[in-house]
């Protein structure tokens, strides 16, 4: 059986943005897509929160903060949603769990799936290094995670990750 891969919906071209948008879809992710390989999941909706939705953020840009309680996810009008950004977050730890999965390709600088660098919470663009909550949660569980900035590496390793084991 083919390894599985969590792929953020948007990036398939789905329009499910907080803007109502898309970011894809990237042929790497359509070929993976007609393998049976791609298991997708939007966590900001699935965790309950409609399409479009305000823009939200991370004070400090730390998704490892938010799993721990210390800081919370605040819509740029001021509503902590918090709650539906932990809830997606573990529906995709879930699906990880449930399809043996060891490779995410989520979106990148998301205050839910970026894996390198996240808005830092003053909602003026300015992006810190850091991880948003689904990536920072799919790390601590093993799961490499990476951007549609890095679909070539992430296809290499997913050659050497090999079939899936259940």
């Amino acid at each position: 059986m083919s390894q599985k891969v969590l792929v953020s919906r948007c990036l398939l071209g789905h329009r499910v943005r907080y803007d109502g948008g898309a970011s894809g879809p990237y042929p790497q992710l359509t070929k993976w897509q007609a393998e049976g390989r791609v298991i997708a999941l939007c966590p900001e909706v699935a965790g309950g929160l409609p399409t479009p939705r305000a823009a939200a953020e991370i004070p400090g840009g730390q998704g490892t903060q938010v799993l721990s309680g210390k800081v919370p996810v605040m819509t740029a009008d001021g509503e902590n949603v918090t709650d539906a950004f932990v809830c997606g977050a573990q529906q995709a730890l879930a699906l990880v769990e449930k399809h043996g999965i060891k490779i995410a390709i989520l979106k990148a600088n998301s205050p839910s799936c970026g894996n390198r660098l996240t808005y830092d919470g003053s909602f003026s663009g300015i992006k810190v290094e850091g991880q948003g909550v689904t990536a920072a949660l799919l790390t601590q569980a093993g799961v490499q995670v990476f951007s549609e900035l890095e679909l070539e590496e992430a296809a290499s390793v997913l050659d050497r990750v090999g079939p899936a084991r259940f």
